[in-house]
Formats: structure tokens, C-alpha cells, sequence
């Protein structure tokens, strides 16, 4: 069982500098973005029709390209596509022009079934309401009586003084009666303003589907020809998610609508095929579109059956179908192709209809898409990645740093059992748990952690270790690429296996009985880091896993004063820095007093900068004399449990060797 290591120092916060004050460089974003969407308001009579005409060339692309396939040719392929696309538009109109004009002609008949309805609810509501209204107002009035107050009637005037006043002549304005002109522009004018942007936005994705490749190529030109590489990836993940987004949303809609067309067909409920249809287009307004449809078909099957079964059956039908579409069939037909977040999906669809209306509100989701991506390959828009996306907003390690500060371990350690589903626990702690406490002693170094957050840390690490006692040290069972059924199985560090059947990672010829582990005890001698004796009790506890026997000494015990009388019976001695950068001179001499101690004991030194591979880093090593050094806490483990004898003869050779290489180098003269 590891042991709670309590801070042994208190670092004040007045050393952190202060924010400095936004200039006006920070008013700069803030600028572009307010005229950013100034222009999309101001400008949606123009950008409406290109917009959808670009959404369009989407979802018609993969046609165009699988007519291409077949060799019909590019400009025959575009128009052939186009002219289905149109054909499928035109049919769906008439469709739902037919059904609106028979619902119209039917409804007359559904009057009696709506009167005994309406007041029916009327009853049951306004009728309650009044009689609860003038109850409350007769316990008023007799509260209150007493205190009324007299109204002062107006005086009638006299009626000998004043004369009567001119009877009114009535005036009567007529228009002339409207031209043949006038009555067609009044009939064709709420139908010219759509017909002439439907043209528009055709003629548009007949130029784009053209001209795709120019377009494309003009755009990288424009916005990426110092980096081809990433506007190539940007503009290829924007067309691939938008035309997954939009076939998926094609299939399922249809889906949707055949299955309530159908279903409101053995309901009884009129117009079957205008209720599947309308479902089906208004799904893609995102949460509420479907519901509009459902209150319409409701709303009508009450109106027709006397009673409240068929509403009751239709109600139950567009539940059960949004509830298996939204939970089963979508996740598992696209998933999260989208990346986009359910908040910033509902938050965009605020957006973008305040700015271009019912139409912005149908767009709002590919639209958001473009942003979404925009941002994750422009560094400066990173921020829209964030908002938007549905990518955790941390990574693990400043996760782990955050929650420490904020003395939450639960949350850390349903974080660990997720990440040790594949992984060792070593490696957790390597690239988590170490990460983020050398996150937390840099902030520590400048100054910037108060007394309370840096024991909310070291709490906070205690429980942690505390909490993983139970996992063992062990890499997860390889997957083989052609076994399905093993990569079902969980991690075997996930299983608390008991430790006795769970060999370590340790080499071979390292395998010893247990009575010999237990007459190597470890010691391992805390850095003089903030942090660095916190970091030294995860070592403890994996080398307990590995069956050493393994004790934390203070940094202070071996100072020059105290390290005289200092127990120091070790097979094997660490020492753990988490961040070693800096004092190598300090290291050297500590290694110089250990030496004097235990001239015969192997040292090992952690953690060393990863990447010291170069011929100063070796000369380095060599002179500070450790006999090994260690990048990771799983190389510690190794080293420590690895034999004198070969400990000593993995390192002294390089370090003999970087030694000869430096003397034989030729001087400058």
C-alpha cells in the first residue's frame, strides 16, 4: 500500500505575474467577427441562393460522379443529374399541392367532430378557470369591503344650451376596377419571388458541378497556396462530412417518411402520404422539425375520429420512430461523422435562423459543419473547434492537472479505469499522471498555485494511487488483426486479476524467487521539486506490484548534514525528479555523497529528458555517474528491477565510450 505524501512545502502566490491589460490587437477578432456577421444579414438576398446552390453540389455529387462511372460523360452526367434532381423536386411539389387541395375540400366534414372537441376542452379549462376567477374574487371583495371607495358620476350637461349637431353625410371612396395585367401581377407575385431564386440556385450548381475542379483549385490559389497541404485536407474533410451528412440524412428522412406514411395509413388518419412527406422534409429542421409535423397529423386525427384513440395512435407512432431513428439507426448508420456537439448544434440553429430566417434554421447544421472545420485546420479560428466540436475540450493530461486543482479524484480515477482498458498502469502513469503533475510544478515554480491548490494536489494524488491499488502492472492482451471475438474482450488490468497470476514486465533473466525480491529493498530518494516526493510514491507503489520492497527518503535526509546518519541499506537507490532540467550540478554532487555511502549500490536517475540521445547528453550522463538513467517510470522499474551485474554493464559501456570519443575528438587548433 502506497502511503499519502503530504506537502512539505508552501510556495506563496505572489510571484505570479498579472494578466496584462487586452490591447488592441484583442479588439481585432471582435471586430472581424461582428462584420462578419453584419455582412451574412445584410447580404443573405444573395448569399441564400449561392449557399444552398454550394450545399446542393453536395448532395449531388456522388450522382454526378457514379454517372461519370459509366462514362455518360462530365457536362451530360451534370445535366442529367441536375434534371433529376429538379424532377424529384417538381414531383414532391405536385404531390403535396394535390394533398393540400383534397385535405382543403375534406375538411367542412370534420366541423361537427371540431365544435363537440373545442368545447369540449373549453369545459374542462376556461370553464375551471372562470369559476376559480370568481371565487378568488368574491374572497377579495369581502376582504376588502369597507374600504371601497365612491366613484364620482360625470354631471349631465344641460341640454336647452346646446344644439344639435350636423347629421354626417357619408362618403363612399371605390376603386376602379382592376386590368387583366393587375389581377395576373397580384396572383403571380408571391410565386415569382421563389420560382426566381429556385432558377438561380439551379443555375448555380449547374456552374459549380462544372466548374469543380477550377473552383477548387482557384480556392486553394486564394486561401492556402502558402500551405497546400492543409487547405487540400480542409477543403477534402468539409466535402467528405458535408456529402456523408447529407446521403445520410437523405436515407434516413426517406425511411422515416415511408414508415409514418404507412403507419398513418392503418391508423385512419387522412392524407397519409402528405404526413409522411412533410415528415420527412421537416426532419431536417434539427430536434423540432419533426414534432411541427407531428402536431399537424395530431391535430388532424382528432379532428376526424370522435374520440382520442387515433390521436393517441398517432402520437405513440412518431415516438416510437424518433426514438429508434435517434438513438439506434443514426448512431449507428453515420455516428458522429459529424463532430458536431448536440449544443452547438441546437446554439447554431438560434443562430442561423435569427440571421437568414426558416431557411438558415433547414441550413443551420452543414453550415455549422464548414465553420467546424474551418476551425480545426486554421490555428487562429482553433477557438470554433473548441465550441463546436464534439472533441473533448481537454486532453488527459490537462484533464488530470484541473481536476487535481480542483480536489475532484473521482473524476481522475473514472478517467484512469477508462485509459487502463489498454494499458499498463506504468504507462498511465507515464503519460498522464507525470505529465500533469509537471504541469502543476511549473505553475508552482512561477508561482502560480496558491498554499490550498498545491494540498488539494497532493490530496488529490494520494486518492488517485489510492484508487488504482487494485489494477495491476501489465500490458493488455495483444488483439489479433483477424480476431473479432478477442477485441470484445476487456483488458485484463481491467479484470483486478490477482497479482500472484499477472507475471511483470520485467526481462527474463531478471525472474527471481519471492523470498530473493524480498532481500532487495529499493530506496528512492525524493527530488527537491515541490511535487517531486508525490512523484516518488507512484514508484513505490508499482515496484510493490513487481514485489520490491521500496521506501520514499526526503530530499533533505541526504543533505551534506544528515545524510551521515542516514539508514541507507538499499540493493538498488532512485532518484526521482520530475523535472531534472537544470540541475545537473546539484545531481552531481548528490550522487557524490551517495557513492561515498554505497560505492557498490546501482543508482538509478529520473527522469531524464527524453530525446538526450545526442553526444553532449552521453557526456552529460557521464559525468553526473549515475549507472543508469531513465526517461519513463517504466524504464525505473526496469532498471530497478534488473540485475547489478547487467545494470552496470548496460550503461558503463556507452558512458566509457562517449568518454573515448570526446578524448579522441581533434581540438579546434
Amino acid at each position: 500500500m502506497s502511503k499519502s505524501i503530504e506537502p512539505h512545502c508552501a510556495t506563496p502566490a505572489t510571484l505570479a505575474e498579472s494578466p496584462e491589460a487586452p490591447g488592441v490587437r484583442a479588439l481585432v477578432p471582435i471586430a472581424a467577427g461582428v462584420a462578419v456577421v453584419a455582412g451574412l444579414y445584410f447580404a443573405r438576398e444573395v448569399l441564400i441562393p449561392v449557399t444552398v446552390a454550394v450545399l446542393l453540389s453536395f448532395l449531388i455529387s456522388p450522382l454526378v460522379n457514379m454517372l461519370v462511372r459509366v462514362r455518360l460523360g462530365h457536362i451530360a452526367s451534370v445535366l442529367v443529374a441536375v434534371l433529376l434532381s429538379l424532377s424529384v423536386i417538381i414531383l414532391l411539389g405536385a404531390v403535396i399541392a394535390t394533398q393540400l387541395t383534397n385535405l382543403a375540400v375534406g375538411i367542412p366534414r370534420y366541423q361537427a367532430t371540431i365544435e363537440t372537441k373545442i368545447d369540449a376542452a373549453r369545459t374542462l379549462t376556461f370553464s375551471k378557470l372562470n369559476a376559480l376567477t370568481g371565487a378568488v374574487g368574491e374572497a377579495l371583495q369581502h376582504a376588502t369591503i369597507g374600504h371601497s371607495q365612491t366613484v364620482r358620476q360625470p354631471e349631465p350637461t344641460s341640454g336647452s344650451n346646446a344644439s344639435p349637431s350636423p347629421a354626417a353625410l357619408p362618403v363612399e371612396v371605390r376603386e376602379p376596377a382592376p386590368t387583366a395585367f393587375q389581377l395576373i401581377r397580384r396572383v403571380l407575385s408571391p410565386v415569382v419571388s421563389p420560382l426566381e431564386t429556385t432558377f438561380i440556385v439551379f443555375v448555380v450548381t449547374v456552374v459549380i458541378l462544372l466548374q469543380r475542379d477550377d473552383l477548387r483549385n482557384r480556392a486553394i490559389r486564394l486561401f492556402g497556396s502558402r500551405d497546400l497541404h492543409r487547405t487540400t485536407t480542409a477543403m477534402d474533410e468539409a466535402a467528405r462530412r458535408l456529402s456523408r451528412y447529407f446521403l445520410a440524412q437523405l436515407g434516413v428522412n426517406a425511411g422515416v417518411g415511408v414508415v409514418i406514411g404507412t403507419g398513418l395509413f392503418f391508423i385512419g388518419v387522412p392524407n397519409p402520404v402528405l404526413w409522411g412527406i412533410l415528415a420527412a422534409l421537416l426532419r431536417l429542421v434539427p430536434y423540432v422539425g419533426i414534432w411541427i409535423s407531428a402536431l399537424l397529423a395530431i391535430a388532424l386525427a382528432s379532428a376526424v375520429s370522435p374520440g382520442w384513440s387515433m390521436a393517441i395512435w398517432s402520437l405513440a407512432l412518431f415516438l416510437t420512430v424518433e426514438l429508434l431513428v435517434g438513438q439506434a439507426v443514426e448512431p449507428l448508420l453515420y455516428g458522429h461523422s459529424t463532430g458536431l456537439s448536440p449544443f452547438s448544434v441546437v446554439v447554431a440553429a438560434i443562430f442561423w435562423s435569427w440571421i437568414w430566417g426558416p431557411v438558415g434554421l433547414i441550413l443551420s447544421t452543414p453550415l455549422t459543419l464548414c465553420v467546424l472545420v474551418l476551425g480545426r485546420h486554421v490555428a487562429r479560428l482553433e477557438f470554433l473547434d473548441v465550441l463546436l466540436g464534439d472533441q473533448p475540450a481537454l486532453t488527459p493530461i490537462e484533464n488530470f492537472y484541473q481536476r487535481a486543482l480542483a480536489g475532484d479524484p473521482d473524476e481522475i480515477l473514472e478517467q484512469a479505469e477508462i485509459l487502463l482498458r489498454d494499458r499498463a498502469l506504468s504507462a498511465y502513469y507515464d503519460e498522464v499522471a507525470l505529465e500533469g503533475l509537471q504541469l502543476a510544478a511549473n505553475d508552482v515554480a512561477r508561482g502560480g498555485v496558491t498554499t490550498a491548490q498545491l494540498a488539494r494536489i497532493h490530496d488529490t494524488t494520494n486518492d488517485l494511487i489510492e484508487g488504482l491499488d487494485a489494477f495491476a502492472d501489465m500490458d493488455p492482451a495483444p488483439v489479433a488483426a483477424n480476431d473479432s471475438a478477442s477485441a470484445l474482450t476487456p483488458s485484463r488490468a481491467v479484470q483486478n486479476v490477482p497479482l500472484e497470476l499477472m507475471p511483470p514486465i520485467v526481462p527474463t533473466d531478471a525472474q527471481a524467487s519471492m523470498a530473493e525480491r524480498a532481500d532487495n529493498p529499493i530506496v528512492c530518494i525524493a527530488g527537491r521539486g515541490p511535487l517531486d516526493e508525490l512523484a516518488s510514491a507512484i514508484l513505490v507503489q508499482l515496484l510493490g506490484k513487481h514485489n520490491r520492497d521500496c521506501r520514499v527518503i526526503p530530499h533533505d535526509a541526504v543533505s551534506r548534514v544528515r545524510i551521515d546518519s542516514l539508514d541507507l541499506t538499499a540493493k538498488t537507490v532512485c532518484i526521482f525528479y520530475l523535472d531534472i532540467d537544470g540541475i545537473p550540478s546539484h545531481l552531481r554532487y548528490l550522487l557524490r555523497r551517495l557513492r561515498q555511502r554505497l560505492p557498490d549500490t546501482p543508482i538509478v536517475v529520473g527522469l531524464w529528458p527524453a530525446g538526450g540521445t545526442d553526444q553532449w547528453s552521453k557526456d552529460l550522463q557521464s559525468a553526473i555517474g549515475a549507472d543508469r538513467y531513465a526517461t519513463s517510470v517504466r524504464e525505473m522499474i526496469d532498471a530497478c528491477l534488473t540485475s547489478r551485474n547487467t545494470l552496470g554493464a548496460m550503461d558503463r559501456e556507452p558512458r566509457d565510450e562517449a568518454l573515448t570519443v570526446q578524448q579522441l575528438r581533434p581540438s579546434p587548433s
